[in-house]
C-alpha cells in the first residue's frame, strides 16, 4: 500500500516527465534535414481574368436581394402585405437574404 498515495492515485503519476526535451514532434530543423524538398512536375496555369470577373448585373442583383428581404420584413410588421401578419411572409424574406447571400459568395 505504501505504492498509493492520496485519493487513491498510484504515486507514478505524481511524478514528473521524462529526462528528454518535452517535444513530441521534430523541430521544423530537424523535418528538414529528414525529408529534402521535392517540386512537384505539375503545373496548374493562373486562371485567366476575363474568368474572375463577375456580371455587373451580379452586383446589382445581390443588393436588391438584400433589400427586398429588409423591406418584406419592414411590411409584414407594419400589417400592410396581404394577409397581414403571417410568419410565411418572414420565410420569403430569409429566403430572398439567403439567396442574395449565396449569390454574393460566387462574385469576384
Amino acid at each position: 500500500m505504501g505504492e498509493y498515495i492520496w485519493a487513491g492515485y498510484p504515486s507514478t503519476m505524481a511524478t514528473s516527465a521524462s529526462k528528454g526535451s518535452g517535444r513530441v514532434t521534430p523541430s521544423a530543423k530537424a523535418a528538414a534535414k529528414a525529408t529534402p524538398s521535392v517540386q512537384s512536375s505539375r503545373y496548374t496555369p493562373p486562371i485567366d481574368r476575363s474568368q474572375k470577373v463577375s456580371p455587373k448585373w451580379q452586383g446589382y442583383l445581390i443588393i436588391g436581394l438584400f433589400l427586398l428581404g429588409v423591406l418584406i420584413v419592414i411590411l409584414n410588421y407594419a400589417g400592410v402585405l396581404p394577409g397581414g401578419v403571417n410568419n410565411l411572409w418572414l420565410l420569403a424574406a430569409i429566403g430572398s437574404i439567403f439567396a442574395g447571400l449565396l449569390v454574393a459568395t460566387r462574385y469576384h
